[in-house]
């Protein structure tokens, strides 16, 4: 049977799909892109903002027509969006013939085969309790082959007060190492060159397992594989970043000097309110210890425009920080007001309009500032990660290690000579915009 599937929202969910895509293959399964030949698709939905779980429920009511237009036997949805929503779904679209939860995705293969097989018209429900991880194969990975995630643990201890990821995902499950390093040196084994750690905080990993930030233990051994290029470590939380994890990434030529701190905001109270574990000044101290450890490293964050209580002040108190911080990359959203958060339930909500508006106002700040930063890389040659080619401009697409990818910027290459995707190439840099680079190939 031919399978469709979806994977929407963030990365750590792109890893689900690939296992439950492994899954699929093993057990004779065709994966197809046409929407009007599947019998079964599968959406991996998103729900941590509006935004997302309307893109998620758009998908599902498209998708659903093909029982009318299509061969469409079976529609199933899985990830947050079903974790969350179970009874709406059931209630407002009659289409979905399953639903499972965020950690039930390993119930795939025999959710499919209840269906197919049962004549019940009545919506499967498929949702263990929030503990545990699922049981995880091999995946097939549709990153291009060259560089792939891995996801270190599941769920979060934290409870930052607009933010709705504890109650979908559960309290905070690492990974064993040992399973980590066998999936890692399969990845390596199948072509994967650059792995990028996620998790929803990959600085407490182990805490729960080993009774320690096991993180540098985790980072020497995956080091020691053969064939690996490059390692980046996305959500890392500012508080938890050790002394011991800045020497690692600082003695291990394979770590990026690279890192996504997401820090939210840097006015005092709006971070107390928000359930943070910093203040400015912390969040500017570790800044400096991993800019001192790492000159060229790249310190990369996430900001929320418009929290409950946010004031005009307060909103130029952060475009004076993020001028004075000068972060290499910087990505900032308008609060999301989700119902079952704490921060949902406060009657200081900023306008919408003003909202976004800060959010603009902060991407522009960041924009000058990128353009800056680009500025002190011409002349600099850099490895570079070949990704493809754009045959109407003749140049070659790569990153950097200051780019990760779908979030961060280019590299433009120039090149007589043809490059392939998963190349290393070193890059003179010649020239720059606001978030890219352009250079020429050194072969």
């Amino acid at each position: 049977m031919k399978v469709l599937f979806v994977s929407l929202g963030c990365d750590k969910n792109l890893v689900d799909s690939e296992h439950m895509l492994g899954d699929l293959m093993d057990h004779g399964y065709t994966i197809c892109d046409d929407e009007s030949e599947a019998d079964i698709i599968v959406v991996n939905t998103c729900a941590f903002i509006a935004d997302a779980m309307e893109e998620s429920i758009q998908n599902i009511i498209d998708l659903g027509a093909y029982k009318e237009s299509g061969n469409l036997k079976a529609l199933i949805v899985t990830g947050c969006l079903a974790q969350r929503f179970t009874d709406e779904i059931i209630a407002d679209l009659p289409e979905v013939d399953a639903i499972i939860g965020t950690n039930s995705y390993d119930e795939l293969i025999t959710t499919i085969d209840r269906i197919i097989s049962s004549k019940v018209d009545e919506t499967t429900v498929v949702k263990k309790d929030l503990v545990g991880l699922p049981k995880d194969g091999r995946r097939m990975v549709t990153t291009g082959g060259h560089y792939a995630y891995l996801k270190i643990a599941e769920g979060c201890n934290k409870r930052c007060t607009y933010c709705i990821i504890p109650f979908l995902r559960g309290d905070y499950r690492s990974v064993p190492m040992e399973q980590i390093l066998a999936e890692a040196n399969q990845l390596v084994s199948d072509g994967v060159k650059e792995i990028i750690l996620v998790a929803q905080e990959t600085t407490v990993y182990g805490t729960d397992l080993y009774g320690k930030k096991s993180l540098p233990e985790l980072l020497n051994k995956l080091c020691q594989i053969e064939g690996l290029e490059w390692i980046r470590i996305l959500y890392a939380y500012p508080e938890e970043i050790t002394d011991e994890l800045i020497e690692v990434m600082a003695a291990q030529p394979k770590i990026c000097h690279y890192i996504d701190m997401p820090i939210q905001h840097c006015n005092d109270e709006l971070l107390k309110k928000m359930g943070r574990k910093t203040n400015k000044a912390d969040i500017m101290n570790i800044a400096a210890r991993l800019r001192k450890a790492m000159p060229d490293i790249s310190l990369r964050t996430t900001l929320i425009c418009g929290f409950p209580g946010e004031t005009e002040e307060m909103h130029q108190e952060l475009l004076q920080f993020i001028k004075d911080m000068k972060f290499d990359r910087l990505g900032a959203f308008a609060y999301s007001q989700e119902d079952g958060t704490v921060a949902a339930k406060w009657e200081n909500q900023v306008d919408e309009d003003l909202k976004h508006r800060w959010q603009e106002e902060v991407m522009l700040c960041q924009k000058d500032i990128s353009l800056s930063n680009n500025e002190n890389y011409v002349g600099k040659t850099l490895p570079v990660f070949i990704e493809g080619k754009l045959p109407e401009d003749g140049v070659f697409i790569g990153r950097t290690y200051r780019d990760t990818p779908s979030v961060d910027g280019f590299i433009f290459v120039n090149s007589d000579t043809e490059l392939v995707s998963g190349q290393f190439v070193d890059v003179s840099v010649t020239s720059f915009d606001e978030y890219d680079l352009i250079g020429d190939a050194k072969l």
